[in-house]
């Protein structure tokens, strides 16, 4: 069997041809069709064919942790896309927000944690980069963890004018590690923020000790 280098893909964007670009929704968000044909594995072409996509661009995702404390900061607030979940439409998550124009994601990553935490952290560690539903979202995530002091941190908070009511919980890390496929946590972007805590976490309290 031959090896594969995945590391390196076989196609890439050179092996698209869009035809057409169709608005069909603008509104908080963005709705596009889009019509094209892609290379094939065997060197042939698929298509032409057409796919609806949600236009969302890019988000920023950043787990709060102290390793003084051991100590996580996670956020609720409702979600209307998770009206159907058994335990309701109010989900753990990190703190996050989207990317405006000029930001960094860790501009981002620093703003949206005094908005909807705040805290102010301190170091960033960059997690990853992914694409939440690619399938159907052109959305491309950028994960931080940032170290901080959380020792004061709680209360509710998020901006009036985005309707935004952001409850704030601090949490020792290990229970919460310990049961992270638990049904409380139920969104892509935590779980692999507290996988990578996980990971992480020897060496963070090291550091913190040393």
């Amino acid at each position: 069997m031959k090896k594969t280098d995945w590391k390196s893909p076989q196609l890439g964007s050179g092996d698209v041809e869009v035809t057409k670009r169709e608005t069909l929704y603008e509104g908080f968000f963005r709705a596009e069709k889009v019509t094209l044909r892609h290379r094939k594995f065997d060197g042939g072409w698929a298509g032409p064919l057409s796919r609806e996509l949600f236009l969302r661009g890019e988000a920023v995702g950043l787990l709060l942790y102290d390793p003084e404390r051991d100590l996580l900061g996670l956020v609720e607030q409702f979600r209307a896309g998770a009206l159907d979940e058994p335990g309701g439409p109010w989900c753990m998550e990190v703190v996050a927000g989207m990317v405006e124009a000029g930001e960094s994601p860790e501009d981002v990553a620093r703003r949206e944690a005094v908005e909807e935490s705040g805290v102010e952290p301190g170091r960033l560690e960059y997690i990853c980069r992914y694409l939440p539903s690619p399938g159907g979202s052109n959305e491309i995530m950028y994960l931080y963890c940032g170290i901080a002091d959380l020792s004061q941190a709680g209360g509710v908070h998020g901006l009036d004018e985005e309707h935004e009511d952001i409850k704030v919980h601090v949490l020792p890390a290990e229970p919460v590690l310990a049961d992270l496929y638990g049904d409380r946590i139920n969104n892509a972007a935590v779980l692999l923020c507290l996988q990578w805590l996980q990971i992480n976490r020897p060496r963070l309290l090291a550091e913190q000790q040393s």
